[in-house]
């Protein structure tokens, strides 16, 4: 890689979808918190399955004990939460197994929760996914993708 590669090389900073699914809009969240983006920019998936991973190399600064949500400091500066479900705290962990513990440092692909999505829509909960980037204004650019996704694909793309 010759000189310009390098200074040009960490611009775009790629964060993965946590899971499989269907990227959606954020607006597409009945929470408004999320859809008004008040805690930040960012996209919603509806999940085909329920393997949660770490979407970028980092430390994980928060893992409810229920489950129901996680946030990474990334590497690359960014700040990531993910919102598995909407109300969901209200299951108490129910039908969410943890595989991680808040602090540890994580890498892109690590398995963090696992949810029976099945048992949680019939508990009566929304399951859309919302990844939120809450210090989206530190970067320059912002994209957000969409459709469908597999876990780990781009679903957020920022620029410094």
């Amino acid at each position: 890689m010759g000189l310009f590669g390098k200074l040009f090389s960490g611009n775009k900073i790629e964060i993965g979808s946590p899971v499989n699914g269907e990227i959606v809009h954020i607006t597409d969240v009945k929470d408004p918190t999320f859809s008004e983006e008040m805690i930040g920019k960012g996209v919603a998936i509806i999940p085909s399955d329920g393997k949660y991973y770490s979407p970028a190399d980092g430390k994980l600064v928060a893992l409810f004990p229920t489950g129901h949500a996680y946030a990474i400091n990334t590497d690359s500066g960014a700040e990531l939460l993910v919102h598995i479900g909407i109300d969901t705290v209200e299951l108490n962990g129910e039908y969410f197994t943890v595989h991680a513990r808040q602090g540890d440092t994580v890498k892109k692909g690590d398995l963090i929760v696992e949810v029976d999505l099945e048992e949680v829509k019939k508990a009566g909960y929304d399951v859309i996914t919302p990844l939120i980037v809450s210090n989206h204004a530190k970067f320059n650019g912002f994209e957000k993708k969409s459709g469908k996704v597999r876990a780990l694909e781009p679903a957020i793309i920022l620029s410094r």
